[in-house]
Protein backbone atom coordinates (compact mmCIF):
# COMPACT_ATOMS: atom_id res chain seq x y z
CA UNK A 1 0.00 0.00 0.00
CA UNK A 2 3.04 2.30 -0.28
CA UNK A 3 1.47 4.34 -3.08
CA UNK A 4 -1.76 5.06 -1.20
CA UNK A 5 -2.37 7.41 1.70
CA UNK A 6 -5.94 8.15 2.73
CA UNK A 7 -6.75 11.59 4.07
CA UNK A 8 -9.59 11.70 6.58
CA UNK A 9 -11.27 15.09 6.95
CA UNK A 10 -13.55 15.14 9.95
CA UNK A 11 -16.44 17.59 9.97
CA UNK A 12 -18.94 18.61 12.65
CA UNK A 13 -19.33 15.81 15.16
CA UNK A 14 -16.52 13.72 13.72
CA UNK A 15 -13.41 15.91 13.43
CA UNK A 16 -12.38 15.88 17.07
CA UNK A 17 -13.48 12.26 17.45
CA UNK A 18 -11.20 11.08 14.64
CA UNK A 19 -8.26 13.09 15.96
CA UNK A 20 -8.70 11.52 19.41
CA UNK A 21 -9.11 7.99 18.04
CA UNK A 22 -5.98 8.00 15.90
CA UNK A 23 -2.44 8.43 17.12
CA UNK A 24 0.53 9.37 14.99
CA UNK A 25 2.98 12.11 14.19
CA UNK A 26 1.57 15.64 14.03
CA UNK A 27 2.55 17.88 11.13
CA UNK A 28 2.09 21.65 11.30
CA UNK A 29 2.29 22.66 7.66
CA UNK A 30 2.84 26.01 6.00
CA UNK A 31 1.46 26.40 2.50
CA UNK A 32 1.29 29.19 -0.09
CA UNK A 33 -2.30 29.60 1.10
CA UNK A 34 -1.60 29.91 4.81
CA UNK A 35 -1.81 27.29 7.53
CA UNK A 36 -4.41 24.52 7.57
CA UNK A 37 -7.18 24.25 10.16
CA UNK A 38 -4.90 22.40 12.54
CA UNK A 39 -2.19 19.77 12.76
CA UNK A 40 -2.33 16.84 10.37
CA UNK A 41 -1.99 13.54 12.19
CA UNK A 42 -0.09 11.03 10.05
CA UNK A 43 -0.09 7.40 11.04
CA UNK A 44 -1.68 4.08 10.15
CA UNK A 45 -5.20 2.81 10.76
CA UNK A 46 -6.47 -0.63 9.84
CA UNK A 47 -3.29 -1.28 7.90
CA UNK A 48 -3.57 1.83 5.70
CA UNK A 49 -1.36 4.96 5.85
CA UNK A 50 -3.62 7.87 6.78
CA UNK A 51 -3.53 11.61 7.43
CA UNK A 52 -6.27 13.07 9.63
CA UNK A 53 -7.41 16.69 9.74
CA UNK A 54 -10.26 18.32 11.65
CA UNK A 55 -11.88 20.63 9.08
CA UNK A 56 -13.08 23.17 11.64
CA UNK A 57 -9.92 23.01 13.74
CA UNK A 58 -9.53 21.35 17.09
CA UNK A 59 -12.42 22.54 19.23
CA UNK A 60 -14.44 23.69 16.18
CA UNK A 61 -12.99 27.19 15.88
CA UNK A 62 -13.51 27.81 12.12
CA UNK A 63 -16.95 28.54 10.75
CA UNK A 64 -17.84 27.18 7.30
CA UNK A 65 -16.97 30.43 5.49
CA UNK A 66 -13.61 30.69 7.24
CA UNK A 67 -12.26 27.16 6.93
CA UNK A 68 -8.88 27.48 5.15
CA UNK A 69 -9.91 25.01 2.44
CA UNK A 70 -7.00 25.70 0.09
CA UNK A 71 -4.43 25.34 2.85
CA UNK A 72 -6.10 22.13 4.06
CA UNK A 73 -6.03 20.37 0.69
CA UNK A 74 -2.57 21.66 -0.21
CA UNK A 75 -1.18 20.48 3.13
CA UNK A 76 -2.72 17.03 2.67
CA UNK A 77 -1.12 16.86 -0.78
CA UNK A 78 2.22 17.81 0.77
CA UNK A 79 2.12 14.83 3.14
CA UNK A 80 1.37 12.42 0.30
CA UNK A 81 -2.40 12.02 0.46
CA UNK A 82 -3.79 10.34 -2.66
CA UNK A 83 -7.43 9.82 -1.58
CA UNK A 84 -9.72 11.71 0.79
CA UNK A 85 -12.71 10.43 2.72
CA UNK A 86 -14.46 13.46 4.16
CA UNK A 87 -17.41 13.68 6.52
CA UNK A 88 -19.94 16.38 7.28
CA UNK A 89 -23.18 16.96 9.16
CA UNK A 90 -26.13 17.82 6.90
CA UNK A 91 -29.85 18.45 6.99
CA UNK A 92 -32.11 16.03 5.16
CA UNK A 93 -34.27 17.38 2.35
CA UNK A 94 -36.09 14.07 1.82
CA UNK A 95 -38.65 12.24 3.94
CA UNK A 96 -36.91 8.92 3.37
CA UNK A 97 -33.45 10.16 4.40
CA UNK A 98 -33.86 9.84 8.14
CA UNK A 99 -31.72 11.64 10.72
CA UNK A 100 -29.13 9.26 12.12
CA UNK A 101 -28.67 7.43 8.80
CA UNK A 102 -25.77 7.99 6.39
CA UNK A 103 -25.74 9.21 2.79
CA UNK A 104 -22.89 9.00 0.24
CA UNK A 105 -23.55 11.87 -2.23
CA UNK A 106 -22.82 11.55 -5.94
CA UNK A 107 -23.70 15.11 -7.02
CA UNK A 108 -23.49 18.62 -5.61
CA UNK A 109 -24.99 22.06 -6.13
CA UNK A 110 -22.59 24.81 -5.07
CA UNK A 111 -24.25 27.89 -3.57
CA UNK A 112 -21.16 29.28 -1.84
CA UNK A 113 -19.86 32.69 -2.85
CA UNK A 114 -17.36 33.91 -0.23
CA UNK A 115 -14.69 31.24 -0.57
CA UNK A 116 -11.55 30.92 -2.67
CA UNK A 117 -12.41 27.88 -4.76
CA UNK A 118 -9.29 27.33 -6.88
CA UNK A 119 -5.52 27.09 -6.59
CA UNK A 120 -5.27 28.69 -10.03
CA UNK A 121 -6.25 31.86 -11.85
CA UNK A 122 -3.30 34.25 -11.52
CA UNK A 123 -0.29 33.27 -13.62
CA UNK A 124 -1.64 29.79 -14.28
CA UNK A 125 -5.15 29.04 -15.52
CA UNK A 126 -6.57 25.52 -15.12
CA UNK A 127 -10.03 24.16 -15.90
CA UNK A 128 -10.58 20.69 -14.44
CA UNK A 129 -13.57 18.53 -15.32
CA UNK A 130 -16.09 18.30 -12.49
CA UNK A 131 -19.16 16.64 -13.95
CA UNK A 132 -18.67 13.82 -11.43
CA UNK A 133 -17.64 15.72 -8.29
CA UNK A 134 -17.05 12.62 -6.16
CA UNK A 135 -14.61 9.86 -7.08
CA UNK A 136 -16.68 6.88 -8.29
CA UNK A 137 -14.07 4.31 -7.24
CA UNK A 138 -13.73 5.66 -3.70
CA UNK A 139 -17.53 6.00 -3.45
CA UNK A 140 -17.85 2.36 -4.43
CA UNK A 141 -15.56 1.31 -1.59
CA UNK A 142 -17.81 3.14 0.87
CA UNK A 143 -20.98 1.75 -0.69
CA UNK A 144 -19.77 -1.84 -0.72
CA UNK A 145 -18.69 -1.52 2.90
CA UNK A 146 -22.00 0.13 3.80
CA UNK A 147 -23.97 -2.93 2.72
CA UNK A 148 -22.94 -4.69 5.92
CA UNK A 149 -23.81 -1.75 8.19
CA UNK A 150 -26.65 -2.00 10.68
CA UNK A 151 -27.92 1.41 9.56
CA UNK A 152 -29.18 2.41 6.12
CA UNK A 153 -26.48 3.94 3.95
CA UNK A 154 -28.08 5.84 1.07
CA UNK A 155 -26.07 5.11 -2.06
CA UNK A 156 -26.50 8.45 -3.80
CA UNK A 157 -27.89 11.94 -3.43
CA UNK A 158 -27.36 15.57 -4.34
CA UNK A 159 -25.61 17.69 -1.72
CA UNK A 160 -26.64 21.37 -1.74
CA UNK A 161 -23.77 23.39 -0.30
CA UNK A 162 -24.87 26.75 1.11
CA UNK A 163 -22.68 29.55 2.41
CA UNK A 164 -23.95 29.79 5.97
CA UNK A 165 -23.33 30.19 8.81
CA UNK A 166 -27.06 30.85 9.15
CA UNK A 167 -29.42 28.01 8.27
CA UNK A 168 -31.99 28.15 5.47
CA UNK A 169 -35.30 29.95 5.45
CA UNK A 170 -38.36 27.76 4.90
CA UNK A 171 -38.70 29.19 1.37
CA UNK A 172 -35.07 28.36 0.59
CA UNK A 173 -35.46 24.86 1.97
CA UNK A 174 -38.42 24.19 -0.32
CA UNK A 175 -36.45 25.68 -3.24
CA UNK A 176 -33.56 23.31 -2.58
CA UNK A 177 -35.99 20.39 -2.55
CA UNK A 178 -37.46 21.52 -5.87
CA UNK A 179 -33.94 21.54 -7.35
CA UNK A 180 -33.57 17.85 -6.52
CA UNK A 181 -31.40 18.35 -3.45
CA UNK A 182 -31.31 15.44 -1.00
CA UNK A 183 -29.17 16.90 1.79
CA UNK A 184 -27.92 20.37 2.62
CA UNK A 185 -24.68 21.36 4.31
CA UNK A 186 -22.04 24.07 4.40
CA UNK A 187 -18.66 22.41 3.90
CA UNK A 188 -18.50 20.18 0.82
CA UNK A 189 -17.51 23.11 -1.38
CA UNK A 190 -14.91 24.15 -2.36
CA UNK A 191 -13.26 21.18 -0.67
CA UNK A 192 -14.23 18.72 -3.40
CA UNK A 193 -13.24 21.14 -6.18
CA UNK A 194 -9.82 21.74 -4.64
CA UNK A 195 -9.25 18.01 -4.19
CA UNK A 196 -9.93 17.53 -7.91
CA UNK A 197 -7.42 20.30 -8.76
CA UNK A 198 -4.91 18.58 -6.49
CA UNK A 199 -5.54 15.27 -8.29
CA UNK A 200 -6.77 13.67 -5.08
CA UNK A 201 -9.70 11.25 -5.21
CA UNK A 202 -12.47 12.58 -2.96
CA UNK A 203 -15.62 11.00 -1.52
CA UNK A 204 -17.85 12.08 1.33
CA UNK A 205 -19.91 10.48 4.08
CA UNK A 206 -22.74 12.79 5.13
CA UNK A 207 -24.47 12.62 8.50
CA UNK A 208 -28.12 13.80 8.41
CA UNK A 209 -29.04 15.30 11.78
CA UNK A 210 -32.50 16.78 11.09
CA UNK A 211 -34.97 17.66 8.32
CA UNK A 212 -33.62 21.18 7.76
CA UNK A 213 -36.65 23.48 8.17
CA UNK A 214 -38.94 22.31 5.35
CA UNK A 215 -40.65 19.75 7.59
CA UNK A 216 -42.68 21.28 10.45
CA UNK A 217 -41.73 20.21 13.98
CA UNK A 218 -44.17 18.59 16.33
CA UNK A 219 -46.18 21.15 18.26
CA UNK A 220 -45.18 21.84 21.82
CA UNK A 221 -41.51 20.90 21.47
CA UNK A 222 -39.06 23.46 22.80
CA UNK A 223 -35.97 24.63 20.93
CA UNK A 224 -33.82 23.04 23.60
CA UNK A 225 -35.50 19.69 23.03
CA UNK A 226 -34.99 20.00 19.28
CA UNK A 227 -31.32 20.93 19.72
CA UNK A 228 -30.80 17.98 22.07
CA UNK A 229 -32.32 15.69 19.43
CA UNK A 230 -30.01 17.07 16.73
CA UNK A 231 -26.96 16.56 18.95
CA UNK A 232 -28.09 13.02 19.72
CA UNK A 233 -28.56 12.29 16.01
CA UNK A 234 -25.13 13.71 15.26
CA UNK A 235 -23.49 11.59 17.96
CA UNK A 236 -25.18 8.43 16.67
CA UNK A 237 -24.34 9.19 13.05
CA UNK A 238 -20.73 10.05 13.98
CA UNK A 239 -20.20 6.64 15.54
CA UNK A 240 -21.71 4.95 12.49
CA UNK A 241 -19.63 7.06 10.10
CA UNK A 242 -16.48 6.20 12.07
CA UNK A 243 -17.39 2.52 11.76
CA UNK A 244 -18.01 2.86 8.02
CA UNK A 245 -14.69 4.65 7.45
CA UNK A 246 -12.83 2.10 9.59
CA UNK A 247 -14.33 -0.83 7.68
CA UNK A 248 -13.63 0.91 4.37
CA UNK A 249 -9.97 1.23 5.32
CA UNK A 250 -9.89 -2.47 6.06
CA UNK A 251 -11.24 -3.08 2.57
CA UNK A 252 -8.63 -0.74 1.06
CA UNK A 253 -5.86 -2.59 2.91
CA UNK A 254 -6.80 -5.76 1.00
CA UNK A 255 -6.88 -4.05 -2.40
CA UNK A 256 -4.05 -3.75 -4.88
CA UNK A 257 -3.12 -0.05 -5.19
CA UNK A 258 -3.94 0.01 -8.90
CA UNK A 259 -7.57 -0.80 -8.11
CA UNK A 260 -7.84 2.67 -6.59
CA UNK A 261 -6.43 4.43 -9.65
CA UNK A 262 -8.90 6.58 -11.57
CA UNK A 263 -9.04 9.73 -13.78
CA UNK A 264 -9.15 11.94 -10.66
CA UNK A 265 -5.45 11.19 -10.26
CA UNK A 266 -4.67 12.85 -13.62
CA UNK A 267 -7.23 15.65 -13.66
CA UNK A 268 -4.67 18.37 -14.52
CA UNK A 269 -3.22 16.53 -17.51
CA UNK A 270 -5.30 18.51 -20.05
CA UNK A 271 -6.57 21.22 -17.71
CA UNK A 272 -3.72 23.75 -17.73
CA UNK A 273 -4.54 26.16 -20.55
CA UNK A 274 -1.86 28.79 -19.98
CA UNK A 275 1.01 28.90 -22.47
CA UNK A 276 3.87 27.15 -20.65
CA UNK A 277 6.35 29.75 -21.90
CA UNK A 278 4.41 32.45 -20.05
CA UNK A 279 4.34 30.66 -16.69
CA UNK A 280 6.93 32.08 -14.32
CA UNK A 281 9.27 29.52 -12.71
CA UNK A 282 8.32 30.99 -9.32
CA UNK A 283 4.68 30.03 -9.94
CA UNK A 284 5.70 26.46 -10.73
CA UNK A 285 7.84 26.27 -7.60
CA UNK A 286 5.02 27.59 -5.44
CA UNK A 287 2.58 24.99 -6.75
CA UNK A 288 5.14 22.20 -7.08
CA UNK A 289 3.13 19.58 -5.12
CA UNK A 290 0.20 20.11 -7.50
CA UNK A 291 1.76 20.68 -10.92
CA UNK A 292 5.42 19.76 -10.66
CA UNK A 293 5.09 16.54 -12.63
CA UNK A 294 3.76 18.42 -15.67
CA UNK A 295 6.79 20.69 -16.02
CA UNK A 296 10.24 19.84 -17.28
CA UNK A 297 12.75 21.07 -14.73
CA UNK A 298 15.69 19.82 -16.68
Amino acid sequence: MSRIRIGLIGGSGLGDELCKAISGREYFSDTPFGRPSGPIICGEWEGVPIAVLARHGQGHVYGPSHVPFRANIFALKQVGVTHIIASGAVGSLREDVHPGELLIPDQVIDKTYKRDNSFFGKGIVAHVEFDQPFCPILRNVLLETGKAMAVKVHKKGTYVCMEGPQFSTVAESHLHRSWGGDVIGMTCMPEAKLAREAEICYAMVTLPTDYDCWKPHEEGRSKRDLLAEIIENMARASKLATELIKESLRAVAKMAPERLDCPCRNSLELAIWTDRSRIAPAEVRQLEPLIGRYFNHG
